[in-house]
């Protein structure tokens, strides 16, 4: 793909994000965005926790990154690494936007075991943070994104290219908004 493919791509799920929590997100009461099926399934709280955590460790990577690295030159054409697009890969929707493959978050990022990552006010943060999203990937335009590398959350000493990353955190990100989608869609799913 072109680099110019990446970013459209990037940017288009990251603004269909922010039109998503604008248009059925932004009037839910208390009571929905905590419901949930089953005590083993996320509520829409804790499906934007996960994510927010996701954010606040790969947003400032991306941008320490963009700001000191060497690699300065764009390039047309982007190819990812054989690791990277394998986890992209992993993340992405199906063609018919089902979730592929089911992960096990890691307890860390993971709300039913670690409660304090939920704030209460998790979709307005997101919302944040796909706005500061679209910012970074704006700048990234200016350097190297298949030169330059950042750390994963799963391990610093194991490093994506930045195009890949941007790729692994877009998709992580529109796989928990179909989840969100999802649990809205609920038979259950509380109409207050």
């Amino acid at each position: 793909m072109t680099s110019a493919e990446l970013f459209f791509e990037s940017e288009t799920i990251t603004k269909n994000n922010l039109d998503f929590i604008q248009k059925s997100l932004s009037k839910l009461s208390e009571n929905q965005v905590n419901w949930k099926p089953s005590e083993s399934t996320w509520s829409l709280l804790e499906i934007f926790a996960h994510l927010n955590e996701y954010a606040a460790f790969y947003h400032p990577a991306f941008t320490k990154k963009i700001s000191l690295t060497r690699y300065r030159n764009p390039r047309i054409n982007f190819i990812s690494s054989p690791l990277g697009k394998s986890a992209w890969k992993s993340m992405q929707l199906g063609q018919l936007k089902n979730i592929k493959r089911k992960f096990n978050a890691a307890r860390n990022f993971n709300p039913i075991f670690n409660k304090e990552l939920i704030k209460g006010d998790d979709i307005q943060i997101f919302k944040r943070f796909q706005e500061e999203l679209l910012t970074i990937l704006e700048s990234a335009k200016s350097v190297n994104i298949q030169r330059a590398k950042v750390p994963t959350s799963i391990s610093k000493f194991v490093r994506l290219r930045l195009g890949d990353a941007f790729l692994f955190v877009i998709y992580h990100n529109q796989r928990h908004i179909q989840q969100a989608m999802n649990l809205m869609s609920h038979r259950a799913f509380p109409t207050k």
